[in-house]
């Protein structure tokens, strides 16, 4: 897996190539904690990222537990990740809510109910 972290100010991207599953969960999560305090806006870039497990879950849905607070967003969703995160939002939308991650998608208390 390559990763690539890229800093502006405030806000940072990281972009990887390769899957995200639980051998690749700790260099990710290395490279979140290398990041400067003063970043706030984190974007994950999954442009290259073909193949997620429920690892990519615990990266995107569970806040660090050292250094700063950070909005996270992620970008380049290929079929199997969105997939994976369409489909844990669907059971659990509350735990899952794809408006933090996916900033076009509103709220789950504000999209229509499914018929």
């Amino acid at each position: 897996m390559n990763i690539t972290t890229t800093t502006d100010g405030t806000f940072a991207r990281i972009s990887l190539c390769g899957e995200i599953d639980f051998n690749t969960l700790p260099p990710l999560r290395a490279a979140v904690d290398a990041l400067p305090p003063q970043v706030t806006d984190l974007q994950w870039d999954l442009t290259h990222t073909s193949f997620m497990d429920v690892a990519g879950l615990h990266l995107l849905f569970t806040p660090t537990t050292s250094g700063p607070e950070r909005r996270a967003t992620v970008t380049g969703l290929r079929a199997q990740p969105l997939s994976l995160l369409l489909m844990a939002a669907d059971l659990n939308p509350l735990v899952f809510d794809l408006s933090r991650l996916l900033p076009d998608i509103p709220p789950a208390d504000l999209r229509p109910a499914a018929s």
